[in-house]
């Protein structure tokens, strides 16, 4: 069974997703950060493959992407860190990127190898539906691979049953048509996330953008299964030498008393 499958099997509401840029703070903070998250309590890790263009990311992000370039961070590089990394991390890993690094590699030869290393899932938002379907849908079955699709408030609800048949492990509500890090209406949130809720979905919903602490996990988790924190952690990352401190007090503000 795909462990996020398994994840939502075990644990139905409050998952912590939680988003960290490869290769970002340093070239090798990678497995440590991924340590880090698993150690104190994040549920799923959604490990950000950086990107010169990264579209549905806000400035923090981009440029956490734009230093781990810097850095020397390629899909290749982070296929070589993840090479033994389920020695050690054992909750569900996916991997959020953009489709032209993707096809550069090589579509099935990139999910061949995310499979190889043990990742269970893939979030890649400007792939669209139809050439999903098409062109994409079988190779990420072969693999074993869940693919994530995002909605917005803007998405129709014919459009959101259709994208919850072909989507695996969950479903990525975006909480506004904006980038990460945005600041959000929160009665407009509650609305859509109300709407959400009332159309009882087959997958888990895990809701992002603008989720950056307790109160605003504490909200998305009254209509959702969890929350996906990605800007408020990489924030604090920068601004904090010790990825371990930052990681425990981070997600302890999140998750204590809870």
């Amino acid at each position: 069974m795909n462990r996020i499958t398994r994840l939502f099997k075990e644990k139905n509401n409050r998952v912590l997703n939680i988003y960290c840029t490869a290769g970002f703070p340093k070239l090798d903070s990678t497995l440590e950060v991924m340590q880090a998250l698993q150690k104190n309590g994040a549920d799923i890790i959604e490990l950000g493959m950086p990107y010169s263009d990264p579209l549905a990311d806000g400035p923090v992000i981009q440029e956490s992407s734009a230093k781990a370039i810097a850095n020397g961070m390629t899909i290749k590089k982070l296929f070589l860190d993840l090479q033994h990394f389920r020695d050690d991390i054992h909750v569900p890993v996916v991997l959020m990127g953009y489709m032209n690094p993707v096809l550069q590699y090589g579509f099935e030869e990139f999910c061949k190898d995310a499979h190889a290393c043990g990742i269970d899932g893939l979030i890649i938002p400007d792939l669209p539906q139809y050439e999903y379907e098409i062109f994409y849908a079988a190779i990420l079955k072969k693999y074993d691979l869940h693919f994530i699709f995002l909605i917005t408030p803007e998405t129709s609800e014919a459009r959101i049953k259709r994208l919850d048949e072909l989507s695996g492990g969950f479903i990525y509500a975006v909480s506004s048509s904006a980038t990460t890090g945005s600041k959000q209406n929160d009665e407009a949130v509650s609305d859509y996330l109300d709407r959400l809720q009332k159309l009882q979905l087959n997958n888990p919903v895990l809701v992002g953008f603008g989720i950056k602490d307790k109160g605003s996990f504490d909200r998305a988790c009254r209509y959702a299964n969890g929350a996906i924190i990605g800007t408020a952690y990489i924030q604090a990352l920068n601004e904090n030498k010790s990825v371990e401190e930052t990681t425990r007090s981070f997600i302890t503000s999140i998750i204590n008393n809870s």
